[in-house]
């Protein structure tokens, strides 16, 4: 594995019992020293007939250690190796490696253990199929890609732990086997064998019960917190995550924020990464009107155009639309016909009417638009959409008519769709996205829908239109976003009982339901709940993000596959007969959902 080591360093640690030095600290300092050092064969080398160059490493790194061919090795063998520091002949240093001045020589190797052939190549340069690296997870992990995402991993973890203590936050573990929550997710069942018939579950969040340590008088609660929810997965979703939850009282948005941005800096200094310690802020309309989504990616510009008033008169039915969204697109030297088809394919799969194009093109009287559309445009909509986008000769300008949100989410991904590839990969831009909707929508009974859970404090401002314009009030609520992925939300939290009946009205909970649903928690805050809030962000995705994967699989010691299975083990297996009847329960035989 000639690459440089998983770690910079292992000062301060000692390496103690079969051997005393960790490979990554042998340096020319120690040359003349008598070391032993313990690891896996990586590569062997004959060098005439009695000679063998054997390659070790272990997670600090890689040493070439000289011994006799009647040592009998193999790759993966896991050795001892006692020998002397000496440099290597001229010519033949490897400065990729940090030991790569220096071998051990007159050496004893020691097979601690044998080992079969691998079947895969443990380089990281090898490509391997994904269902092969995760049915061998063990060997997978020790690729010195694998080791260094599990480490950074680690570095943030305990990054991530020194900022809440500092901010004066307490640890507090709370339950895995919990009450069934109204957070919408599917959860996973736990039967009880002492009370058949009835379940706990695995929690999705430790919402409720960080909220109760507020009325407890907690202050500052944090968790490194374990949830799970039965969904299906993909590059961004396992069943099992891993959360930075906290929640603390007598606190403002604003200080809530502030708590988050301190952790999710110190996360990325440990992770190597320089970040900007003043965390921007957009609000969720301006960032759906100008991006498109409530996740924007800021790292690169094309921020979508409001030119419905350009065409206010027109005669093109195609944009008589309510609202006019437009979209000047990168590289359009790239766009050839064939792509501009294949763009209005995908925006009439993401639910669009059509797609306008319009090429700008100079002309004899200054620029024109060159577009099967612009005949039908009059000189003063072709000139006013050149004004209003900026566009410049070559562009081509992207036009979505719809109503506002419905256009603002289709553009907003084909400028995804163009842009992302453009944005610099190593670049890392978070953004604070707030003042949210109280409420998403009307279900089909003609029921409010909660945007986030129906505890979330509405804005001050907007209280009045509860009832009159509910889908125009703002809640307390802020997302942190990073490079378009959301990392985790918050809000601050209804802690009194007024209000929390208006919304549960609002949202046609009865109090009998409210208190089937949320009684424990509904008493709680009888006994004096102070005003609380909280956030919780994702570690699987922000440890992704840092390391620059796209798959939070590769940050997961022992991740489910797509649909769900665990390669490694076979899980999930069925169970005895003897089990089900202990539990109280008969299972259904029916057809095998991966999907």
């Amino acid at each position: 594995m000639e690459s440089k080591p998983v770690i910079e360093s292992t000062s301060g640690v000692e390496a103690k019992g079969l051997r005393n030095r960790y490979i990554g600290t042998v340096s020319t300092e120690d040359i003349g020293k008598r070391i032993t050092v313990c690891g896996w064969v990586s590569r062997i080398r004959e060098h005439g007939e009695h000679l063998v160059f054997v390659d070790v490493r272990d997670y600090t790194g890689l040493i070439q250690v000289v011994g006799h061919s009647s040592v009998d090795l193999r790759s993966e063998y896991v050795v001892q190796v006692t020998g002397t520091v000496s440099a290597r002949p001229q010519g033949t240093e490897n400065l990729a490696l940090t030991t790569g001045q220096v071998e051990l020589t007159d050496t004893e190797i020691n097979v601690l253990s044998v080992a079969e052939p691998p079947p895969f190549s443990l380089q990281d340069r090898s490509e391997v199929d994904e269902a092969t690296r995760l049915k061998f997870r063990y060997l997978d992990l020790r690729r010195e890609k694998m080791q260094q995402n599990l480490r950074v991993r680690a570095k943030i973890n305990a990054a991530i732990r020194a900022s809440m203590d500092r901010q004066g936050f307490t640890e507090v573990e709370t339950p895995l086997l919990w009450t069934p929550t109204p957070e919408g997710a599917r959860e996973f069942v736990v039967p009880s064998r002492l009370h058949p018939g009835s379940t706990y579950v695995l929690p999705q969040s430790p919402q409720i019960a960080k909220q109760l340590l507020m009325v407890a008088g907690f202050d500052r609660y944090y968790q490194i917190a374990r949830c799970l929810r039965d969904e299906d997965l993909r590059a961004d979703r396992q069943f099992e995550f891993t959360q930075l939850d906290l929640e603390a009282s007598f606190i403002t948005q604003r200080d809530i924020m502030g708590f988050i941005t301190d952790a999710v800096i110190a996360a990325s200094e440990a992770a190597g990464m320089a970040i900007d310690s003043s965390i921007g802020e957009i609000t969720w309309k301006d960032s759906m009107d100008r991006y498109g989504v409530d996740k924007p990616d800021m790292r690169f510009g094309n921020e979508l155009i409001d030119v419905t008033h350009v065409f206010a008169g027109t005669s093109v039915r195609a944009l008589s639309a309510p609202c006019l969204k437009a979209l000047v697109a990168p590289n359009s030297a790239l766009l050839t016909r064939s792509r501009l088809d294949a763009l209005v394919e995908r925006a009439k799969g993401l639910g669009a009417k059509g797609l306008l194009w319009l090429r700008v093109v100079a002309g004899a009287d200054g620029l024109q638009l060159d577009s099967p559309v612009s005949k039908f445009l009059t000189r003063e909509e072709a000139k006013g959409l050149i004004s209003a986008t900026l566009a410049s000769e070559g562009d081509i300008v992207l036009i979505v008519g719809d109503i506002w949100d419905k256009a603002c989410q289709i553009l907003g991904q084909l400028r995804l769709d163009l842009g992302r590839s453009q944005a610099d990969p190593s670049e890392f831009k978070y953004v604070w996205v707030v003042d949210f909707p109280l409420f998403e929508g009307v279900d089909e009974d003609g029921k409010l829908i909660s945007a986030h859970h129906p505890f979330t404090m509405p804005n001050e401002d907007d209280f009045f239109k509860l009832e009159s314009d509910p889908l125009s009030v703002r809640s307390q609520s802020y997302d942190l976003v990073l490079n378009g992925w959301e990392l985790g939300s918050g809000s601050i939290r209804v802690h009194r009982g007024d209000i929390q009946s208006r919304i549960f009205s609002l949202l046609g909970i009865s109090e009998e339901e409210a208190n089937s649903r949320f009684g424990f928690l509904l008493e709680a805050f009888t006994y004096g709940a102070p005003p609380h809030g909280g956030f919780a962000f994702g570690i699987d995705r922000l440890t992704a993000l840092l390391v620059g994967e796209d798959n939070i699989r590769e940050v997961i010691a022992f991740p489910k596959t797509q649909s769900g299975s665990d390669l490694m083990t076979g899980a999930p297996k069925s169970i005895e007969r003897r089990v089900w009847d202990l539990l109280g329960l008969a299972v259904k035989p029916g057809k095998k959902d991966l999907s």
